[in-house]
């Protein structure tokens, strides 16, 4: 699509700029700032309704005057996928923050997508109820943001990835319709699943304004233990073991670096009966493993990754791998950083999906533009070299955070085969290529 020039986008935003503000009010409507950039990319105009109604309207209005709109929520995940072709509009769900509906006696519960995950798991934990999820910074990450970048941490080892949480959606497409999928019952089955279809599509189908998930109890006891071993070998047998065993656990994910050494860590749930007998189970499987009670679960491993002092060094990394794969995907990691002279860090759940850190150690001694240099240069090296070996193995690697001058690494990789079917259910939904344009798989 022909970019507008300047004048044309000044007269656009003056003739919209009216309808706007009668439509969501001038206080929603703003410029956008250096603050608001995706990906380094800047945009123009912020506009937040407050209404589902108010944004499938204000998505048709850009949509028909060819502005590409970026969906957002709090921005956790904003640098996620690749910097969007274009990014002239910010368009903000934070105002549809209220839990529409709670359905105790069904376990469901319906939220508007500006809803943060905390807000949620506080007014269900009333009810003794949760939502099995564990996604990065709940207390900032909103419904739409979550269910857009796919972001489930430990726990969908025994309670499902979002995909299987999530029963029903309401989406606002690029002209102007309300569309709606699912319901409000577990069981629901009905019409096209349009909530499995936008999970992970990184908003370029259309944007989310509302979900229903599905629930589950609160334990009534929990217990966390860890399991320290020597060498990576020895922790792929004994999470392997684990896994092929009858112990009934919530979680399991392992620590890697290159300082210390493996640990991993087990979650249990039950009656405190139950989880003597857990506890008792895996230390006889674990053996000669060291296994030691920690006082919580450690929730928080995966946000430490993303504690690092300079973007501009770093690189974050999602990878998928099998299982039996673990073993040799940490080899292949501490391989490529040592080629590339930098330091890892790696975390891998026992489904095989893992975050690995990647930091560049240049001396301190060298000038700040000499290190994003080497940065730029040993980071890029590391990355493609681990995706290209993981792919060969038939795994993946995609790049979540980059330093922003490395703009042509492609953060997905190798999108397969589905890449045409995706591409024709984008432009089923979004034929102007409105929404977050460039940003998935394959430049969607």
């Amino acid at each position: 699509m022909k970019a507008h020039t300047k004048s044309e986008s000044t007269v656009l935003h003056s003739a919209l700029r009216y309808k706007l503000a009668a439509l969501v009010g001038t206080e929603n409507v703003r410029p956008a700032s250096a603050a608001d950039a995706v990906a380094g990319v800047e945009s123009k105009l912020v506009v937040s309704p407050g209404t589902e109604t108010e944004i499938a309207e204000v998505l048709r209005l850009f949509n028909e005057a060819g502005f590409a709109v970026i969906p957002r929520g709090n921005g956790t995940k904003l640098g996620w996928g690749n910097p969007p072709s274009r990014a002239e509009i910010i368009l903000s769900t934070v105002r549809l923050n209220e839990i529409i509906e709670h359905a105790w006696a069904d376990l469901t519960v319906a939220a508007g997508a500006g809803c943060t995950i905390q807000q949620i798991q506080e007014t269900l934990t009333q009810h003794g109820q949760r939502l099995a999820l564990d996604p990065l910074w709940p207390e900032k990450a909103t419904v739409g943001g979550i269910l857009s970048t796919n972001d489930s941490g430990a726990l969908r080892l025994r309670f499902g990835a979002l995909r299987d949480l999530i029963i029903g959606v309401t989406l606002a497409l690029p002209d102007g319709t309300l569309a709606s999928s699912g319901g409000r019952v577990v069981k629901n089955v009905a019409g096209y699943d349009l909530p499995k279809l936008v999970t992970g599509a990184l908003g370029t189908l259309g944007i989310i304004t509302r979900a229903v998930f599905r629930l589950h109890p609160l334990p009534h006891h929990s217990r966390s233990l860890s399991i320290s071993t020597a060498q990576p070998k020895e922790t792929e047998k004994c999470v392997l073991a684990i896994q092929d065993s009858k112990l009934a656990h919530i979680f399991l994910q392992s620590h890697f670096s290159d300082e210390t050494s493996p640990v991993s860590d087990i979650l249990f749930e039950g009656t405190e009966a139950g989880l003597a007998a857990q506890e008792t189970q895996l230390r006889n499987l674990a053996a000669p493993a060291i296994v030691s009670e920690v006082p919580s679960p450690t929730w928080t491993a995966r946000e430490e990754l993303w504690n690092f002092p300079d973007p501009e060094s770093t690189a974050i990394a999602k990878i998928s791998i099998l299982p039996s794969n673990l073993a040799t995907t940490v080899q292949r990691i501490d391989g490529a950083a040592r080629v590339h002279h930098l330091r890892w860090k790696a975390l891998i759940y026992a489904t095989g999906l893992g975050w690995l850190r990647l930091e560049c150690q240049a001396p301190a001694k060298n000038d700040p533009a000499e290190r994003a240099r080497t940065a730029l240069v040993q980071l890029r090296g590391a990355l493609q070299l681990l995706r290209t070996e993981l792919e060969n193995q038939g795994s993946s690697l995609v790049a979540l955070h980059v330093p922003e001058k490395m703009p042509t690494f492609d953060a997905w990789g190798d999108p397969g085969d589905a890449l045409p079917l995706m591409k024709s259910v984008k432009h089923r939904l979004d034929p102007k290529n409105t929404l977050n344009p460039g940003r998935f798989v394959g430049g969607i």
